[in-house]
């Protein structure tokens, strides 16, 4: 019986790619840096979801996505390598200010707190940015506890961040928590290597070619329900 959950945060409570657009342009306006075009967000995007692949695989360190994301679409962009690193430490704090939430999760997490369960952040995101979203948007007070790979020192979906986890919660069971979140090869394959019940929030019907089993999918958050 699933008594724990364990809520991955970006593209699952909270829409990263809003955060994202926002926080970028913000980050061109104050430095004069032009307009950021649509394309040039998707560029973007298709860049960092690359580093942070390589960063679930042990390739590369987190330093490493933070700074060389923007070097490489700097450079890609013509635009001076050098502001890379005072961009990325302004995005990080701009990150966190933009909350538009997926499926109404406030609510839906509001109701499984008031029904008893037990709720915990699990995220690969930066300190920085995720108190600060987690804060403005009200989730961290129905957490019961907050769990960023930073502070962990292991990234999702290293056994070294769930065993983690259930080292500070030791009354928590393996077979009574569930973890949710959008990636196969973060959220469901840490689940998975875990021993605790998987479940994919897939809203855009994205077909499985990571080779990772889960034990249900789902297209809404509210799904979730149906399953404990």
């Amino acid at each position: 019986m699933i008594k724990v959950l364990l809520w991955d945060v970006d593209n699952t409570l909270l829409s990263f790619e809003a955060a994202e657009r926002v926080a970028i342009r913000k980050g061109f306006d104050r430095r004069g840096l032009g307009e950021c075009t649509d394309d040039m967000l998707q560029r973007y995007s298709e860049i960092n979801r690359s580093y942070w692949e390589r960063l679930e695989r042990g390739e590369i360190t987190k330093p490493q996505v933070l700074l060389g994301r923007f070097e490489e679409f700097f450079r890609q962009e013509g635009i001076p390598v050098s502001l890379a690193e005072a961009f990325n430490e302004d995005y990080q704090r701009d990150l966190g200010e933009t909350c538009v939430f997926m499926d109404r999760s406030f609510e839906l997490l509001s109701q499984l707190k008031a029904e008893g369960y037990e709720q915990y952040a699990v995220t690969n995101g930066t300190k920085v940015a995720q108190d600060k979203k987690l804060g403005i948007s009200g989730l961290g007070a129905l957490m019961n506890g907050i769990f960023i790979s930073e502070v962990v020192g292991a990234e999702k979906p290293s056994p070294l961040f769930f065993d983690y986890i259930f080292r500070a919660l030791p009354h928590v069971s393996r077979k009574e928590c569930m973890i949710i979140g959008d990636s196969l090869t973060s959220d469901m394959k840490g689940g998975e290597q875990a021993g605790i019940t998987t479940c994919w929030y897939n809203p855009a019907h994205k077909p499985n070619h990571a080779g990772v089993s889960v034990d249900h999918e789902i297209e809404n958050l509210w799904q979730v329900r149906d399953l404990l």
